[in-house]
């Protein structure tokens, strides 16, 4: 459930961020490179930082 609930904040942060560079007249195609990336990382940081570890 947590993942669920880290990937809800990422992609606020990301909404805004996309927002916040179309405000600034940023060509899309570098929003959209923009989003990919922060999807990728947000995933990642996501799987990594939310994962059971196991009993040794």
């Amino acid at each position: 459930m947590s993942f669920g609930i880290y990937m809800i904040g990422f992609i606020v942060l990301i909404f805004g961020l996309g927002t916040g560079a179309y405000l600034m007249h940023v060509p899309p195609q570098w929003i959209g490179v923009g989003v990919l990336c922060l999807v990728g990382l947000g995933i990642l940081l996501g799987v990594t930082s939310t994962k059971q570890r196991d009993p040794s």
